[in-house]
């Protein structure tokens, strides 16, 4: 998405080979990386059991007047007077579709940053899907990969980012027809109003959002001082500012308004928003949003793990 403000190194914009080699490139470390993350959140992790059909065991119970003798687990009920039913896991696969914003703008890294945006969005990603496919839940791209249930999905998921197409704005989800939870993953510094023209409609069709903005340190400081060109990764356009620091209050107005009605406007609509730093582990980001996903949201919002 265009930004604000940005000193890149930009691929010419007809390079697809060349930009489709350097996400090439850059995806197998970000695999290694997800699951490392993954596995320190793993365990907190409880998916969606419940009780009802299903073939593993969940608990003993005592048992109701009425209910079927074939439930009685004879040899538990055995132990003392009373008579337990032996309840299996409700197993039932939800489908949670991932999209990662894999436009120019993503490739910004400054000398703040710890990763590029882009390879932060792709750790996020994969690492949702790794904790997720682990959980038992199909995991799909919108027009990437179709949802699979699948110890492998991260891998799989991986595998067809190499060979994806370079994205411009927000994904086509015309293929998503039932109720899902879907997770875009971008830095979202297109004006508030034009995203959400694309997202409010999704939350009309049942789907429960996530949003994470992913942001270089120095899109929010503005470090810039003395006289700066300032580049735009989406069309190429160019402006120079004399003295950069006389611009810093305005810009820094103008991005945290954007931000601030953005989020302001996912959670009118039901959604989660969670604006994320690479300067910070992503981890963090990764507990928030998995905590959002498990429905425990006023823990996210805490930060709580």
């Amino acid at each position: 998405m265009a930004a604000l403000g940005q000193i890149v190194e930009r691929t010419p914009t007809g390079d697809v080979l060349a930009r489709a080699r350097q996400r090439a490139a850059l995806i197998p470390d970000c695999m290694v990386e997800a699951r490392r993350i993954a596995n320190t959140v793993i365990a907190g992790w409880h998916g969606r059991r419940k009780r009802g059909i299903g073939e593993n065991f969940w608990q003993f119970r005592p048992y109701a007047e009425g209910e079927s003798f074939s439930r009685i687990d004879w040899r538990r009920s055995a132990r003392d007077d009373h008579l337990y039913i032996r309840d299996r896991e409700w197993e039932a696969a939800h489908t949670v579709w991932l999209w990662a914003d894999l436009s120019p703008s993503m490739m910004f890294k400054s000398k703040l940053g710890s990763v590029s945006k882009e390879s932060r969005a792709l750790v996020l990603m994969l690492a949702l899907a790794e904790i997720l496919a682990r959980s038992g839940e199909r995991i799909g791209c919108p027009g990437i990969m179709e949802p699979v249930s699948a110890r492998n999905a991260a891998e799989r998921l991986a595998t067809a980012l190499i060979h994806a197409a370079e994205t411009s704005g927000l994904p086509d989800t015309r293929m998503i027809r039932n109720a899902s939870d879907i997770v875009l993953i971008g830095d979202f510094l297109d004006d508030a109003d034009a995203i959400m023209e694309r997202l409010s409609p999704l939350a009309r069709r049942g789907l429960r959002g996530h949003v994470i903005e992913i942001a270089d340190p120095a899109e929010e400081d503005f470090p810039y001082s003395g006289r700066t060109e300032f580049t735009d990764p989406e069309t190429g356009e160019k402006l120079t500012s004399g003295r950069a620091e006389t611009v810093r209050e305005d810009y820094r107005n103008a991005y945290f308004a954007r931000r601030d009605a953005l989020s302001d406007a996912l959670r009118r609509l039901g959604w989660s928003f969670t604006h994320h730093l690479t300067d910070r582990l992503a981890s963090e980001a990764l507990v928030k949003v998995h905590m959002h996903l498990s429905g425990a949201p006023q823990r996210a919002n805490r930060g709580g793990a």
